[in-house]
């Protein structure tokens, strides 16, 4: 033994030096390695400990085995394995301060006939999908006490009738365990989902009323997604980090930005916030279950002629992070370890290529001629889903969610606005070309390529959420909590101070939407002579909007300086045109707090608000916060009622100004009533549960007409493929596969937790293994109908091989659901010739 190590003398006769350095590295790996098959849920810590220092003595046993020199070494082992095991012990009994559950459901609505929700376009018809839609969940609870629950959707926004029947089951299924108060439910703010299911006229006119299908769907999945974080309660810890993401959002209304006072923009160093914050569960058996992160900017990188229903950026980032953790998290930590195109590598890469000789691929995939169509069972589609081939039974799913924050002025086409017909830059304060709004785009990274820009914006977050998982050490402590209120905005006292002292009380108004809500953004852009930045408004526009509801002077004084065009907040018939009570909500984690919201707060508005809690918080002198405190807005919460500017910003009423509903004193009101929250969390207090909001299920009216039935032509089969892939094909990686299949009206069947698109790969001599499914970013499934009254469809699926796709035997395979003339649902499948993958 030496003052750095021992020298181990070989059977051979040839001296080995061990530094104590490698020594002790050698037994925390062998202690680290065990520990992973510990079931922490069933053992206690005594037999913990016991397993750890059993570790220590069966290397001390490998150790005497092989001939080694063993005197004070055997000493030298047995206190450097109790050191270790105290030292392992620490991180035992200090990492399961709370019971986490994560959870993940499908919520994609029909793919077919329903328009989507987000940029009020009625020729935005959904006709496919891009991929899937989630519901993803978090359950966070003391082991004896209080618990939160966070569901984050890949939805436009949550819906205060969705809400309230998502409680009524939760009610009837725990009691009181999960209800208003503890549960906030969160939109991503894509604008590629169907809509139809919020519970409010002006939110249900371009989809032709209240939709069922989209309503149902969201109730069932979010209700599953709580029940699944419910049933994966375990001890765990929960680890916060933040960091700056420069390149996924730039300020959409810079002019309203401009008009915050410059004292207080020169406090920061963006117009939008940059920063993402991220929270990492860790399952004490499972090690890390998921994360879920907030990250401001707009779900508008598919464009407003989109027909395929997709999760934009948030939820392609998410279907990223899932898929790295999956197939390469496990393995390794490096963000590097992508495919080539940057999206994760998928099933594929783990398959073992079979095949090396393009001659034999060539003979193989000639035996496999399209099949005919043929019928099917529902639970087929599911069974073959690529993702419920890869999870373990007894593992609990590793959920990411990319959930929104304070985005209402934020957009993800960081390129800029341009003119369209020109390519120069549009009018800075109106956002118009030559006057009209029409032709003023925003540009994403991959222009024109909406789905590109997706896709980068996208992987953006993605490695940014990589890069705070992996470094990710600072550990969440103390109490679970949260306070929860309804408020009627359309008539709720602010007090404000006055200068030179004093203070003045104000009131919000009725709902209302200015001239410049129908500009739309350059994410968006609207019809007609509309353009942002309109105090004014237009006498036939007026004209048109008092023809459903003239507003009296108190309510043109109230929104003053906002011209009004639709009176929605006093509009009843045939039920509410816009919301009056809304839910405002607080959940605690330890030193992290959100904030739950109803709407889309700007970058100005949501650093109000913010630091009026956390000043609130850390100033009540209990010393509960300190500067370590984390506040976050989870925008889009509970309920919808569009925009919230700063008074500033709503002198200039751009689209978002115009579309802050209750008045220039919104985010004042939002303000006080927070700090009461605030307040009570810190006191340990009780609030008043306040007015309750309508429930208007009842009175839902829809104009969306059914599917009647569904026909083939003569001699062919639901399923028969219509389009095929060349005989004796090959096609590189890179290279886009189409196949056009006979099918049926997807409304039939959404298909939940299933799939309407599937590629497969041959294993050995007949057996074809899953590989990519209608959830995946290269798959899209598209569907069509000849005219808008035929009973005639056709599916089209494309294949956009990913550079990390394995070589060999390849058919595109189509699911889907057929109605006959009687009412009766028939499941069938169909696949194409089989081509190879070279």
């Amino acid at each position: 033994m030496t003052n750095n190590g021992i020298i181990i003398v070989l059977p051979s006769k040839q001296p080995v030096f061990l530094g104590f350095d490698l020594l002790v590295e050698m037994m925390t790996l062998m202690i680290n390695k065990f520990s992973l098959s510990l079931d922490m849920s069933r053992l206690k810590r005594a037999n913990e400990l016991s397993a750890a220092w059993c570790t220590c003595q069966f290397m001390m046993e490998s150790v005497t085995s092989i001939g080694c020199y063993f005197g004070s070494l055997r000493t030298i082992w047995s206190w450097m394995s109790l050191v270790l095991v105290l030292q392992y012990s620490k991180t035992v009994l200090s990492d399961s301060n709370y019971l986490i559950g994560l959870g993940s459901y499908d919520i994609t609505g029909p793919a077919a006939d329903v328009n989507m929700m987000g940029y009020a376009n009625t020729e935005q018809i959904a006709s496919g999908i891009h991929f899937r839609l989630r519901a993803r969940s978090f359950i966070v609870a003391e082991s004896q006490g209080k618990r939160v629950v966070f569901v984050n959707l890949d939805a436009c926004m949550a819906s205060q009738l969705v809400t309230i029947k998502v409680f009524e089951r939760l009610k009837a299924r725990y009691g009181d365990l999960y209800t208003e108060q503890n549960v906030a439910i969160s939109g991503i703010h894509t604008h590629a989902g169907p809509g139809g299911y919020l519970q409010y006229v002006v939110y249900l006119v371009t989809s032709l009323g209240f939709v069922r299908q989209s309503f149902d769907v969201l109730v069932d999945g979010i209700e599953k997604s709580i029940v699944q974080a419910h049933e994966n309660l375990r001890p765990g810890s929960i680890f916060v980090n933040k960091g700056e993401l420069l390149d996924a959002g730039i300020n959409r209304s810079p002019s309203a930005y401009l008009n915050n006072p410059a004292s207080e923009r020169s406090k920061y160093k963006y117009d939008v916030d940059k920063e993402m914050t991220l929270l990492k569960f860790v399952d004490n058996q499972w090690g890390p279950v998921g994360s879920f992160n907030w990250f401001a900017t707009h779900g508008t990188s598919m464009s407003r002629t989109n027909s395929l229903i997709s999760g934009d950026n948030k939820g392609a980032a998410a279907r990223f992070m899932e898929d790295w953790f999956e197939q390469d998290g496990i393995k390794s930590s490096d963000i590097n370890d992508l495919g080539t195109d940057g999206i994760p590598r998928r099933v594929s890469n783990i398959i073992p290529h079979i095949h090396d000789n393009h001659h034999e691929l060539l003979e193989l995939a000639a035996s496999f001629q399209s099949s005919p169509g043929r019928p099917a069972t529902r639970t087929l589609s599911v069974a073959r889903r690529v993702r419920g081939a890869l999870r373990q039974a007894d593992k609990p799913r590793f959920v990411s969610a990319f959930c929104q924050t304070n985005c209402g002025d934020v957009s993800p086409n960081v390129l800029g606005a341009f003119c369209i017909d020109t390519g120069l830059p549009c009018d800075f304060n109106h956002s118009t070309c030559g006057g009209k709004n029409e032709q003023c785009y925003g540009w994403g990274p991959g222009y024109p390529d909406e789905f590109e820009s997706t896709r980068i914006i996208g992987e953006r977050q993605f490695r940014k959420a990589v890069d705070l998982f992996n470094k990710a050490s600072e550990q969440l402590k103390g109490k679970v909590d949260y306070r929860h209120t309804y408020l009627d905005f359309c008539q709720l006292e602010v007090t404000l101070p006055k200068q030179g002292g004093g203070s003045e009380v104000v009131k919000t108004c009725p709902a209302a939407m200015g001239f410049a809500f129908a500009a739309g953004t350059t994410d968006g852009p609207g019809a007609f002579d509309f353009k942002q930045g309109d105090d004014k408004g237009n006498p036939f526009w007026r004209l048109v909007g008092n023809l459903l509801k003239t507003p009296d002077k108190k309510q043109v004084d109230c929104q003053y300086p906002k011209p009004i065009l639709i009176d929605t907040g006093e509009m009843k018939q045939p039920y509410d045109w816009a919301p009056s009570i809304l839910p405002i909500q607080i959940l605690r984690i330890g030193q992290l707090v959100i904030l739950s919201v109803p709407g889309e707060f700007t970058t100005m508005s949501g650093r109000r608000l913010r630091d009026a809690v956390k000043t609130v918080l850390t100033s009540s002198g209990n010393g509960e916060f300190g500067s370590n405190i984390h506040v976050v807005i989870a925008g889009l919460t509970n309920t919808y009622s569009q925009y919230v500017t700063t008074l500033e910003e709503y002198q200039v009423q751009r689209y978002e100004g115009a579309s802050t509903l209750y008045g220039p004193h919104t985010l004042s009101a939002y303000i006080q009533e927070f700090q009461k929250l605030a307040s009570a969390l810190i006191k340990g207090q009780p609030v008043e549960t306040g007015p309750q909001p309508p429930d208007l299920l009842n009175k839902q009216i829809s104009l969306l007409t059914p599917v009647v039935m569904d026909s083939t032509p003569a001699g062919r089969n639901f399923g028969d493929v219509s389009s095929d892939v060349p005989a004796n094909s090959t096609f590189k990686r890179g290279s886009i596969v189409t196949v056009v299949f006979w099918s049926a009206c997807p409304r039939n069947d959404l298909m939940t937790e299933g799939t309407f698109a599937l590629v497969e790969i041959l294993q050995g001599k007949d057996t074809w293994a899953p590989t990519y499914d209608d959830d995946d970013f290269c798959i899209r499934f598209k569907w069509s109908r000849p005219s808008k009254l035929s009973p005639q469809s056709q599916a089209t699926i494309e294949w956009t091989i990913p550079p990390s796709a394995s070589p060999g035997v390849y058919r595109i395979r189509h699911f889907g659901a057929a109605k006959g003339l009687m009412g009766s649902i028939r499941h069938f499948t169909g696949s194409s010739s089989a081509f190879v993958v070279a």
